[in-house]
């Protein structure tokens, strides 16, 4: 059952709170240690039978002596009020609460717990002594994590409450300007016909945070003091950039609506972040109340009750300001941004747990069998027109094969990220939050082999085209908010520095740079149609244009400008010297492509030596950056040498593995330069295409420690809900009273 309960108790955690749980598997392991002790006991102290008879007897004189004498001590007064197992923990424990002075704030701070162990002196209870020295750090560590929090949701609970008396006094500018300019400051439900609004006020009483629910009317005097956050978009960047630094704004339903969406979405993350905390405080008391029921089943002893009691009068137990700032949160919600709906509000704030479909298993059965018979099909059909030994041969793999190769591309990629998903799921990377997915929309490995799948088949039995269509597809199937999602992503790749950048965006864009090839097909795909040589199965216009080989070398660098301009702009945004050499890194790429193409295309020995060269020091530049910046290995004094200190796979080995792989795949350029362009049985375009899978597969594997490391930073800052941007700013030193 304990086994049972530490595997429930780890799934049920916020991953990127992990850390600031009771560490129930280390206390497990001192127990365990407390139970070899005591069996090694048992077993030496074990005596003959007809001793042990007599001892027995002993034993039940001396317990049938003790009830008298407890029976008579109950009658005279003695020990009568106690219960004889409240006794029996009095002598094993005894808890203090000790008051921390906090010379800062000028109070008694925060109270911390010790537990004194009263048998030490018995045999092994050094070994006693130690786990509950380390249950009491573990318990002070959960209350100040949890008070902390708490403290930091109030803040944030009154911050919510401004926004919204902005947003209501936005509402009544807008929607009845003509009352808005009433003699009055306030605005009542006989001038607007809008019901009575409900702001919440905090007050403070003997130094703890009381929350009580009251009603006020919105001033209009608010909107004097407050200036509309607008969103950074490509012309607010423009603007920015010419130093026109003041926005005309409007006050109209536009800037209602946007305001709107902005605090709905803060909303839903704040109180995610408040049902994280709730069951934060149920688990750890779920876990100490395990652990101390543990150890009285080992040691025979009867100390859970003093120790539970100690727990249950504590702040993470008598603490009811998440309760009531949840609350809160449902009523202003449902009124105000809900019509009252409380289904509606309730399903928006509390989204339900995403179910695995059996159907979806099936799919994926049956278009993997589709595919691989499509596949065979067309090998069968290949080797039946004994196409690869014909003369058609060199006309079949220069058009047809860069079409089907391309789609190829795509589908080992989406088939590498179903892999990724996989194993960020197993290891609890929690890659929906940092991707920003909407809770209930991200996708999971079964789904995403699907779509591989499924992309295989609609390429392979019908028209590419149809590809195209099914991704831009503006009905609601095909997981369209994961298309949308997608398509949003590239236009900010596409818009780039334009936008802020954020994880997804740079990540998106770094994906394209593992599929230059794909690209360049994509552009002799464009071309072969557009031109009409598909009629005539010849690409000897495109081939033999000098315009398609510039295209060539420009098609191949667009990725790595995208993510120039992504770090130019995150380094303009946070002043960030690291995104500047992230930025070299690029740039020194772009350098190497483009020599690469020009030798490959025109050859030389002198642009032989720099296209080597220059591919070298992409290369080492590249492959440093992966491995210490990306993936946070090779940290210095780190407690797994050469890797870092904090690991999520269960084996050092396959880090090493990955970073041997990393530099082989990183190698792949070698083969222009050292014009190993064909093999007696294999064509250039066929041994191109292997390079290219072998660029997607590094990039697969690079993706899962990318952002096992991301996660892992969010795990170091305790960075489990996004920071919403609000739509409001107050003046400096203006309160909302």
């Amino acid at each position: 059952l304990a086994m049972k309960f530490g595997k429930e108790f780890a799934s049920q955690m916020v991953p990127e709170w992990q850390e600031a749980y009771m560490n129930y598997n280390y206390l497990k392991t001192l127990l365990k240690q407390i139970l070899i002790f005591h069996q090694r006991k048992t077993r030496s102290q074990e005596i003959p039978k007809n001793s042990r008879s007599v001892m027995l007897s002993k034993e039940v004189s001396l317990k049938r002596n003790l009830t008298l004498f407890r029976a008579f001590s109950g009658l005279t007064g003695g020990y009568g009020n106690s219960s004889p197992r409240k006794d029996k923990e009095d002598d094993v424990i005894l808890v203090n609460v000790m008051q921390e002075a906090d010379e800062e704030q000028g109070d008694d701070g925060d109270q911390t717990y010790q537990t004194i162990f009263l048998r030490s002196s018995e045999e092994g209870g050094d070994l006693e002594h130690i786990f509950f020295e380390r249950l009491d750090d573990e318990f002070n560590k959960v209350i100040r994590f949890y008070k902390s929090k708490v403290e930091e949701v109030v803040m944030q609970a009154e911050e919510l409450s401004n926004q919204m008396d902005a947003l209501i006094a936005l509402r009544i500018k807008v929607i009845n300007p003509t009352a808005a300019t009433a003699g009055s400051s306030f605005i009542n439900r006989t001038d607007t016909g809008l019901n009575p609004l409900e702001v919440i006020h905090e007050e403070k009483q003997e130094k703890r945070t009381e929350v009580s629910k009251g009603y006020k009317m919105a001033s209009l005097d608010v909107l004097n003091h407050v200036k509309i956050n607008t969103p950074k978009t490509p012309l607010s960047t423009v603007k920015n950039v010419f130093k026109c630094l003041k926005f005309d704004i409007h006050l109209n339903k536009n800037e209602v609506k946007v305001a709107e969406e902005k605090l709905e979405q803060a909303f839903v993350e704040f109180h995610q972040k408040l049902r994280f905390l709730k069951n934060y405080a149920f688990l750890n008391q779920l876990a100490f109340s395990k652990i101390m029921k543990k150890y009285d089943k080992i040691t025979s002893r009867n100390a859970s009750y003093a120790y539970m009691k100690m727990v249950e009068e504590s702040y993470l137990s008598q603490s009811e300001e998440v309760a009531k700032i949840i609350d809160r949160v449902e009523a202003v919600f449902i009124k105000h941004f809900c019509n009252g709906n409380r289904p509606q509000g309730m399903d928006t704030l509390r989204p339900k747990t995403k179910r695995e479909k059996h159907r979806i298993t099936f799919l994926v059965g049956c278009f993997f069998g589709l595919s691989l018979a499509l596949m065979m099909a067309i090998i069968v059909s290949v080797h039946a027109r004994d196409l690869l030994k014909s003369a058609g041969r060199t006309q079949y793999m220069n058009t047809i094969f860069p079409l089907y190769s391309m789609f190829g591309f795509l589908v080992l990629h989406i088939l590498m990220y179903a892999g990724n998903v996989y194993f960020w799921a197993r290891y609890r990377v929690n890659y929906s939050f940092i991707f920003g997915f909407k809770p209930g929309t991200e996708l999971g490995f079964k789904e995403v082999l699907l779509l591989g799948f499924g992309l295989s088949v609609l390429t392979l039995a019908a028209s590419m085209h149809a590809v195209i269509l099914t991704a831009v597809c503006p009905f609601d199937i095909f997981y369209r908010a994961n298309r949308f999602f997608l398509l949003v992503c590239l236009w900010h790749c596409i818009c780039a520095p334009l936008y802020a950048v954020t994880l997804p965006d740079f990540f998106l864009a770094d994906q394209f740079t593992s599929q230059v090839q794909l690209l360049r097909n994509l552009q002799f795909y464009v071309c072969y149609y557009g031109w009409g040589d598909f009629k005539r199965r010849n690409a000897e216009t495109c081939n033999n244009s000098k315009v398609y080989d510039v295209l060539f070398i420009v098609t191949a660098v667009i990725p790595y400008w995208i993510r120039l301009l992504q770090c130019i702009r995150r380094w303009n945004d946070g002043r960030d010297s690291t995104q500047a050499l992230n930025g070299l890194k690029y740039f020194s790429t772009i350098v190497a492509l483009v020599t690469r193409t020009i030798y490959s295309q025109k050859g030389g020995i002198a642009m032989k030596v720099i296209s080597a060269f220059t591919s070298g020091v992409a290369t080492i530049f590249s492959t440093y950056w992966d491995i210490v910046m990306d993936w946070g290995l090779l940290t210095k004094n780190s407690h797994n040498p050469l890797l870092r200190d904090k690991l999520i796979l269960p084996s050092r080995s396959i880090y090493f593995i990955a970073m041997v792989l990393n530099v082989i795949l990183r190698l792949a350029w070698m083969q222009t330069v050292l014009d190993f362009h064909e093999l007696p049985f294999l064509h250039k375009n066929a041994l191109t295409a292997i390079f290219a899978n072998l660029e997607i597969i590094r990039r697969g594997i690079w993706n899962f420690f990318r952002l096992e490391n991301e996660h892992l930073n969010n795990v170091g800052k305790f960075r489990a809900v996004k920071s919403v941007p609000l739509p409001f700013s107050y003046e400096e030193g203006y309160k909302n009273l």
